[in-house]
C-alpha cells in the first residue's frame, strides 16, 4: 500500500520546498494542489477519506502548507470539518514554515537555558514564523515582546495569538534599526524572524548588552537578520550570548519536518499543529 501525501497550497504553486520533505519524510508519493481555498476542497478531501478500508486510511495524509499563515489556518479548519467517524485521514499544518521553523528555533534556545521568567523580544515577528515563536516562547513561561514597524500591525498579531494559543505578548512599535536596538535592551532573549536578506539589528545593537544571554535568527540570506553572528552558529558563544543561526538550528527543523511527516503515516487520526510539533521538536532538541 503506497503512502500517499496530499499537499494542499493557499499559493499558486506547491511549495519544492515542502514536496521534497514530503518524499523525504518517506511519502511515496507527493501529490501537490495550488490557489485551494476552504470553499474548494471539498471534493479533494473527499477523495481522500473514502478511497481505502479503515486499516488502509493511516497510508494517505494531507499536508496543508502556503505563504500565508492565516490562510493555512482557515484550510487546515476547513479540512477537518470534512472528518467525521471512521473517515478522517492525518492533517498536517506547516505554512511558510511557521511551525517547524519556530518550533526548532525555540527548542534550540531552550535546550541553552532557561525561558521562564525570561525577557524575550521576537524581531520583526508578525510574520508565520514570528507569530508562532512568539506563542511558543510564552507558553514556555517567557514575558514576550515582538516588533513590528507599525503598531497596528504588532497589535494585531498579538491579539490573533491570545486568541488561538491563550497567551499574552506584547506589541512594540520599531521601525528601525536603532528602535528594533532599544527594543531588546532588556531581554535576555533575542528570536530575529524578519523577511530574507534584511538585517533588523547590527552587531552593535546586541554585543556590548549584558543582558542578553540567547539569540537566534531565522534569516539564512546575506545580510543577516542579526549583524555579527554566522548563519552557521550552533550554540556557539559570541560575547557571553548562546547564539543560533539559521542553518544552525536548520538541522532540527528539517529533521522535525521529516519527523512530523513519517508519523501522518502511523495512523489516520494524527493532527500536527504548533503545539505538537513544538513538544516533538523538544525531544529531538
Amino acid at each position: 500500500m503506497k503512502k500517499l501525501l496530499f499537499q494542499f497550497d493557499t499559493d499558486p504553486h506547491p511549495s519544492v520546498f515542502d514536496t521534497v520533505v514530503g518524499y523525504d519524510g518517506g511519502a511515496d508519493h507527493v501529490i501537490g494542489y495550488g490557489g485551494l481555498t476552504p470553499d474548494t476542497i471539498a471534493g479533494l478531501v473527499e477523495g481522500a477519506i473514502f478511497t481505502r478500508a479503515p486499516k488502509d486510511k493511516k497510508n494517505t495524509a494531507i499536508f496543508i502548507g502556503g505563504s500565508n499563515m492565516a490562510a493555512g489556518q482557515q484550510l487546515f479548519a476547513a479540512v477537518q470539518k470534512h472528518f467525521f467517524s471512521g473517515f478522517q485521514v492525518s492533517v498536517m499544518l506547516d505554512s511558510n514554515g511557521s511551525n517547524t521553523t519556530a518550533a526548532a528555533a525555540v527548542a534550540k534556545l531552550a535546550a541553552s537555558g532557561a525561558l521562564t521568567g525570561k525577557k524575550a523580544v521576537v524581531l520583526a515577528g508578525t510574520g508565520p514564523v514570528g507569530q508562532r515563536a512568539a506563542a511558543m516562547l510564552a507558553r514556555e513561561g517567557a514575558e514576550v515582546s515582538l516588533t513590528a514597524r507599525k503598531m497596528d500591525r504588532a497589535a494585531q498579531v498579538c491579539a490573533d495569538m491570545k486568541a488561538r494559543f491563550g497567551v499574552d505578548i506584547t506589541p512594540v512599535e520599531a521601525a528601525d534599526g536603532d528602535a528594533r536596538g532599544r527594543a531588546i535592551e532588556q531581554a535576555q532573549i533575542v528570536l530575529a524572524t524578519g523577511a530574507a536578506g534584511v538585517e533588523l539589528i547590527t552587531a552593535e545593537h546586541w554585543q556590548h548588552n549584558p543582558n542578553i544571554e540567547l539569540m537566534a535568527d531565522a534569516n539564512a540570506t546575506p545580510p543577516l537578520g542579526i549583524g555579527g553572528i554566522d548563519v552557521m552558529d550552533k550554540g556557539q558563544n559570541r560575547h557571553g550570548k548562546i547564539i543560533w543561526g539559521a542553518i544552525g538550528f536548520g538541522t532540527l527543523k528539517l529533521a522535525l519536518h521529516r519527523a512530523c511527516i513519517g508519523k501522518l503515516f502511523e495512523d489516520n487520526r494524527q493532527v500536527f499543529d504548533a503545539e505538537n510539533i513544538f513538544a516533538l521538536a523538544k525531544q529531538m532538541a
